[in-house]
């Protein structure tokens, strides 16, 4: 008999190569969505079945790579006879994840005849079963969502960690099921070394659920710019100015940094653009690794005015110079 071929990575909204986190995540909202305790729309029933299907296949691997064997140039809704020797087989029915004592498939009409002709008859609806039963609080208990909001940190803060506090306006359901908006208060760690684009967790702090865990909050870093530093990973990049004589004779010199100014020798006859590199002066790498380095771009500037004495001795060192910078 043929059936209809249903595309289970389709109707979850994922790519074949997706990984099991993102089929969970996506069942997650999917389900939320379009449960039927909260959903009343008159198709909700029917796509919150075809979510927990496509999940029930996808998330077990040996269903997931029976399902894939039958390749990818399917589509859904395409007449489907299944290939020879696929008869007789019959896979364990575990329903979905996150699911209350009151959730059952064989209360809902079972699987389509597209899951049971690949897997078996496990999810078919009983004949005794006398109907289906109505739905309570306890159908459906999937974790909430995680959420993510930015937040911006100090050069300083980034370098020896912090302690901050933090409002952001979240959208949460009251008890009558209205979304509204409210400020919310966070207390966030800066942990030393947070670089641009780390993420910072905040457990339970994500969206409510219907029964479940909450989500979690993540707040995704952005460094403030600093007026001597700017970050590339736990490297930390500066301009160095140097006068003329310090770079042709070489010199002892203090430079900033961020635990507090550096004793730097300057070999002679440094040039301009030339980098010098300190080790372990950038931020704090974690775990006891160390730190990176602080990265110094050599500018040679000269006097924008100068004294008469200056002027002599600039004119004397022209006139006696063999030095042609132009070769």
């Amino acid at each position: 008999m043929g059936v209809r071929f249903q595309d289970y990575y389709e109707t979850l909204g994922v790519s074949r190569s997706a990984t099991d986190a993102e089929i969970k995540k996506a069942y997650r909202k999917l389900a939320q969505k379009f449960h039927p305790d909260v959903n009343k729309d008159p198709g909700a029933e029917a796509k919150f079945k075809q979510i927990g299907e496509a999940y029930e296949v996808l998330k077990d691997p040996e269903k997931r790579k029976r399902y894939d064997a039958l390749g990818a140039n399917w589509r859904s809704g395409q007449d489907f006879t299944p290939p020879p020797g696929w008869e007789n087989v019959h896979f364990e029915f575990r329903g979905a994840p996150g699911a209350g004592s009151g959730f059952d498939f064989q209360d809902m009409g079972g699987f389509s005849d597209f899951f049971e002709m690949l897997f078996g008859g496990g999810g078919r609806r009983r004949a005794s079963g006398g109907g289906r039963r109505p739905m309570d609080s306890s159908f459906f208990s999937a974790d909430g969502e995680d959420r993510e909001a930015e937040i911006t940190i100090t050069l300083e803060e980034a370098f020896h960690g912090a302690k901050k506090s933090i409002a952001l306006e979240v959208a949460e359901p009251d008890r009558r099921g209205a979304v509204r908006r409210t400020r919310k208060q966070y207390d966030v760690r800066i942990p030393p070394g947070t670089t641009e684009g780390s993420r910072i967790r905040l457990a339970g702090q994500g969206a409510p659920s219907q029964g479940g865990a909450a989500g979690d909050l993540f707040l995704v870093v952005h460094l403030a710019p600093h007026p001597l530093f700017t970050v590339h990973g736990h490297d930390l990049h500066m301009t160095l100015k140097l006068a003329p004589w310090e770079a042709a004779l070489g010199a002892k010199i203090q430079v900033p940094a961020m635990g507090g100014n550096l004793a730097l020798t300057i070999p002679p006859r440094t040039q301009s653009g030339q980098h010098l590199r300190l080790r372990g002066k950038g931020l704090p790498l974690g775990g006891g690794r160390g730190h990176g380095d602080l990265i110094a771009a050599i500018r040679i500037v000269v006097p924008e005015s100068l004294t008469a004495r200056e002027r002599e001795l600039f004119e004397e060192l022209a006139r006696n110079s063999r030095f042609n910078p132009r070769g």
